[in-house]
């Protein structure tokens, strides 16, 4: 079974950015994808910035991007960029660990002003890792999903229909690519 990976970079678990997350992984499922995620605010913050790489919650962090056939990444923008969050964990990834997967941005960002940190700050970073294979990205905005509850009850997300038919999309083209791959 073909296999993908999210890494959420947001330092922040009732982000709108579980939204998007949320809705990915239900499509990727449904279409027979196995999704597991990579949530690295969870992971040792003391691991993270001592780049321990043989830490053992690195270690498996970096086995499910290394058995995925795609790795997206989810990341609210700030200042113009993924957050420094998900950049601990990119510079954990090994060289060319990205080397022959489906790579794909999942970023949020409070208006479309940085949507092109998704070419300039993120693709140059994962292109030293061996990332050549890029889906189509999705860019939202925090006003296409809206939040409801609260952290003892869940949080729950509705997304806007047009960012749902971006997403389902740029899943498709995720799945696409992953089965061009594995008939190679």
């Amino acid at each position: 079974m073909p296999k993908a990976v999210i890494v959420s970079g947001s330092p922040n678990l009732s982000s709108r950015l579980n939204g998007m997350i949320q809705y990915v992984e239900r499509q990727l499922s449904a279409q027979g994808i196995a999704v597991e995620r990579v949530t690295v605010a969870e992971l040792p913050p003391e691991d993270l910035i001592l780049t321990r790489f043989g830490s053992p919650a690195i270690v498996a962090a970096n086995r499910l991007v290394a058995e995925a056939d795609a790795v997206l990444f989810a990341s609210p923008v700030y200042k113009a960029s993924y957050t420094g969050v998900l950049k601990t964990f990119i510079d954990l990834i090994p060289e060319k660990g990205l080397s022959g997967k489906v790579v794909a941005p999942l970023f949020i960002g409070g208006s479309y002003a940085h949507l092109l940190s998704m070419d300039y700050s993120f693709k140059p970073v994962v292109s030293a890792l061996g990332a050549r294979i890029f889906a189509s990205g999705v860019y939202a905005t925090d006003q296409q999903i809206e939040r409801t509850g609260d952290a003892e009850s869940g949080f729950r997300f509705e997304l806007t229909q047009e960012l749902q038919d971006r997403l389902d999309a740029a899943v498709q083209e995720v799945i696409e690519e992953i089965y061009l791959r594995n008939k190679q």
